[in-house]
């Protein structure tokens, strides 16, 4: 596990680069989920690719960018599944943005889910590694990820952030949030997965949702790449993910972009959700 880690680690330092010094516009591509490619995304999915295939403990990766898998090493025991380049779309105002990283062995699925990584570049460059605990590193003025602390979930917090377009939501998830801001939770909501997750789990708590709307049933996030990663470092943290009503690691995706309504946070936050979900 460690040399994936660290194949991680040095795909973070050059996607970083990249993201400071190459063009961030659109390219002529479509990926695997019909999206249009920035050229960024394009390059990091090839900069991740670059780094695993100097792994031997790797089977194969896939990545949100493309459709099939990739073959690796015959006889690695790991395969990752990876989004290189979460909210590329938010590049062009400066917001932050990530990578993540699930580690599989024997399937794409929750259950088979070893470990989850994510990067978020940022002011700083941080990652977030959960494996046997949770553990937050910082990109230091050597290229090096630098231990900062451990983290984990408080039995509730202050943070809401709630995706989806409000007029497609159904009218048991207004309630729900309509709740949650009685609690006292205050919106905290760039678009992008990985800041907003990210600093509900650095700030102790609150709620992230995805719920299923009218025009995404299925909800818009995928299982493989971006869903399942969240839900194993969550859980590690302390904290909850669920469909609405399921644990999210108990599901098992019917391809690898397949995609699910997902709530990810602290105790008393999903116990909320599950009220509105019966």
């Amino acid at each position: 596990m460690v040399e994936i880690f660290d194949a991680i680690k040095k795909s973070a330092v050059r996607i970083k680069w990249l993201i400071e010094n190459e063009d961030s516009g659109y390219s002529q591509n479509i990926n695997a989920t019909g999206d249009t490619q920035l050229k960024l995304d394009i390059k990091t999915d090839l900069v991740i690719e670059e780094e695993f295939r100097k792994i031997s403990s790797v089977k194969e990766i896939i990545s949100e960018e493309k459709e099939e898998k990739t073959p690796i090493y015959e006889h690695g025991k790991y395969m990752v599944g990876y989004d290189p380049l979460d909210g590329s779309s938010l590049l062009d105002v400066n917001f932050s943005v990530g990578s993540i990283f699930g580690i599989y062995k024997g399937g794409y699925d929750g259950r088979h889910l070893v470990a989850a990584v994510y990067v978020i570049y940022g002011p700083v460059t941080q990652m977030v590694t959960a494996y046997e605990d949770v553990g937050m590193y910082k990109l230091n003025e050597n290229n090096e990820f630098a231990f900062i602390k451990s983290l984990e979930l408080k039995q509730s917090g202050l943070i809401n952030a709630t995706g989806g377009t409000h007029s497609n939501w159904s009218d048991e998830h207004k309630k729900m949030i309509e709740e949650i801001y009685s609690m006292g939770h205050r919106l905290r909501y760039s678009g992008g997965m990985v800041p907003d997750l990210h600093q509900i789990l650095l700030k102790g708590g609150g709620l992230f949702s995805y719920p299923s709307t009218s025009d995404r049933p299925k909800g818009k996030l995928r299982m493989v790449f971006e869903v399942f990663p969240f839900a194993f470092i969550y859980e590690k943290a302390g904290g909850k993910a669920i469909d609405g009503k399921r644990r999210l690691l108990d599901l098992t995706p019917s391809h690898p972009h397949d995609t699910t309504p997902c709530f990810f946070g602290s105790e008393k936050e999903i116990e909320t959700v599950l009220k509105y979900n019966e």
